[in-house]
């Protein structure tokens, strides 16, 4: 299977869901126009409280939609937006992707992962039990966050559902990504 883009959302406020949309457009080194996160600095609301100045490596956030038939054996029903991404992906794993991998979307699009969403309790707002559905542990015991990784914009451009996705994976030695 080829990886694509299976859907894109936005949100202008502040919400856990984002609205589904026919396309989206990212700004280089913004993020997703209209979006609230869309900026050069920080603006998820717990990081801005500890420094507003920090860069915005969660400019874009992706999921791999093969999370959601997962979920969904563990009881949960998540359709695309609903746990705030962007862009939903098939055909990739995305959390299996090191640092700096850039994905390159359509035609145009550009985007170099930065590291992992850390999940947090608004996941269980939106679902009870959520949370720890999205959390698992290595045999080793280190902690296993699977709600997506974030991204920031190298070459901005349209997406749409059936874009296909290349990757291109970062010279070696590769970094596992840690939380964002």
């Amino acid at each position: 299977m080829t990886a694509r883009v299976v859907s894109v959302s936005a949100s202008p406020a502040h919400v856990f869901s984002k609205r589904i949309e026919p396309s989206i457009t990212l700004l280089a080194g913004l993020g997703v126009q209209g979006d609230a996160h869309c900026g050069v600095t920080i603006k998820h609301r717990s990081r801005v409280a500890q420094d507003p100045n920090q860069p915005n490596l969660r400019q874009v956030h992706l999921i791999h939609s093969e999370q959601f038939a997962e979920l969904a054996g563990k009881g949960f029903h998540i359709e695309s937006g609903q746990l705030g991404e962007n862009i939903a992906t098939a055909g990739i794993d995305l959390l299996s992707l090191p640092v700096d991998t850039v994905l390159h979307i359509g035609e145009q699009v550009s985007l170099q992962l930065t590291g992992l969403r850390n999940p947090c309790g608004q996941l269980d707002s939106y679902q009870r039990g959520l949370m720890a559905a999205v959390l698992d542990r290595a045999p080793d015991g280190k902690l296993i966050r699977k709600a997506g990784v974030m991204s920031i914009v190298l070459t901005g451009g349209a997406v749409q559902p059936g874009d296909p996705i290349h990757v291109s994976l970062p010279s070696g030695p590769h970094r596992a990504m840690e939380r964002v």
